[in-house]
């Protein structure tokens, strides 16, 4: 069932979380890593994102950013399409990848179930943004974004986790993607 969240200030900052199909582990290799931070810093220098935080998790990814464009579902959009083409093709390519034919699988019976996929679908349609409407919501979020590493257990301290913006705000020189702080 699809769920409709729309994005109610155009020009807003928002809080947005999106997971692959099945809350599949796909993001445990760096290379998949890498094909986010690229398409993120893509976003932010081609297509007008401004990106406030983020933390790339195994499943999915947290993002407070806004558009200064003022399309964020058309920036969401593509940015999804983006990454799940190249992300889909560097599966298919890898071969030291264990788990292809179990991922394409979870992939193709996932795009089965949704008529708007052609083949494989690998994020879920659904995402809630959450408007960013004051400072106290924004260090909430923010601090949601960077404690989630550590609620997992994967680091005892926010700034250790490699692909977050932690490190960007914890003034880290080894950040992997400029933010716009400011």
């Amino acid at each position: 069932m699809s769920r409709k969240y729309k994005f109610a200030e155009k020009s807003g900052a928002y809080f947005i979380s999106f997971s692959t199909v099945n809350w599949i582990d796909v993001f445990t290799r760096i290379e998949y890593f890498d094909l986010i931070i690229e398409s993120l810093d893509y976003c932010r220098k081609n297509k007008c994102m401004e990106i406030y935080g983020y933390c790339i998790m195994p499943s999915h990814i947290h993002l407070i950013f806004r558009s200064s464009h003022a399309d964020l579902s058309g920036l969401i959009r593509d940015f999804k399409g983006f990454t799940s083409r190249k992300i889909m093709k560097a599966i298919v390519e890898n071969e030291h990848e264990s788990r292809k034919e179990w991922m394409l699988w979870m992939f193709e019976r996932a795009g089965k179930k949704n008529s708007n996929v052609k083949q494989r679908q690998f994020w879920q349609q659904n995402n809630k943004p959450i408007a960013i409407w004051s400072l106290k919501v924004f260090e909430q979020k923010l601090n949601y974004v960077h404690y989630n590493p550590v609620e997992t257990g994967f680091v005892t301290d926010p700034i250790d986790w490699k692909y977050s913006s932690a490190r960007n705000y914890g003034n880290n020189d080894q950040t992997v993607l400029e933010i716009d702080i400011n």
